[in-house]
């Protein structure tokens, strides 16, 4: 759909949505913050999910980040701000990024994630394993990092990260907390392909309009079948994976992650 009007419908906050012909792009607007996920932005991209789900006119989903990078995660400046009240802070959190992940997952149309710079954390990473398809700039770095703040992975992570690229890379990457390249992605078959920085958004709303050309009811149902079972597990796991990362955030261990990354030095752990 090459020239198709374009419908501005969300056009201020943590999340923006533009209607491209039959393509919804979603796009992360937290720059500042690295589009770090807070309870705003999960409001955000929860209610702009929600209106792709009620807009008949949406076959395919594209999501991108705004600035530097695409998702760093959860915002530890946010998270160390909170003092004792993170726990209660995050099981909000949590609980609004699983219904965020629930509804990429579940929705009719595919989602596309277009990803440079950082995809980080278990929102970060996340939002790249929920989604159907993801093509990613030659700057995209891939960090899970939960564990790096003493912290668990969430949304959904600990069930399609190692659907994705299997059970001893998942594990080498979620305790190991390395930084996959674009091509280290590609090789583990964690995303679909590479394209230049320049060119990224362009090349995936192109490869989104070609997407949204073909029979939106096959679309849905080949994408309901290809997350059959997969999906029903990711449901089943996030509660406990935020119950247990609410519980980690009761501890002296993740005030010092957290404290770390944000003074850039090694985390000195004690297990409390």
């Amino acid at each position: 759909m090459a020239g198709a009007a374009i419908e501005e419908m969300v056009t201020a906050g943590p999340a923006l949505l533009r209607l491209h012909g039959h393509v919804a792009h979603l796009e992360l607007n937290r720059p500042e913050a690295a589009n770090g996920l807070d309870i705003e932005m999960l409001e955000g991209l929860h209610a702009a999910l929600h209106r792709c789900i009620a807009d008949a006119r949406v076959r395919v989903v594209l999501m991108s980040g705004k600035g530097a990078h695409f998702c760093a995660g959860g915002d530890v400046q946010v998270f160390a701000s909170k003092g004792a009240d993170l726990p209660q802070y995050i099981r909000r959190a949590t609980a609004l990024l699983q219904e965020v992940i629930a509804a990429l997952i579940h929705l009719d149309a595919p989602v596309v994630a277009a990803v440079h710079g950082y995809s980080a954390g278990g929102g970060g990473m996340g939002l790249v394993c929920a989604s159907d398809l993801v093509i990613a700039a030659e700057s995209a770095r891939f960090l899970a990092g939960t564990t790096r703040v003493g912290m668990a992975p969430d949304a959904g992570l600990s069930v399609t990260l190692p659907r994705l690229i299997g059970a001893r890379q998942a594990a080498e990457l979620l305790l190991m907390n390395g930084t996959l390249t674009a091509e280290d992605a590609l090789q583990l078959r964690l995303i679909n392909r590479i394209v230049p920085d320049a060119t990224l958004l362009s090349a995936a709303m192109e490869y989104a309009q070609k997407l949204a050309g073909g029979a939106p009811l096959a679309l849905a149902a080949t994408k309901r079948l290809l997350w059959n079972g997969v999906g029903l597990a990711v449901d089943a796991a996030m509660p406990e994976e935020g119950r247990t990362v609410a519980d980690l955030c009761r501890t002296s261990d993740v005030r010092e992650g957290l404290a770390a990354v944000i003074e850039k030095r090694s985390a000195r752990f004690e297990g409390r």
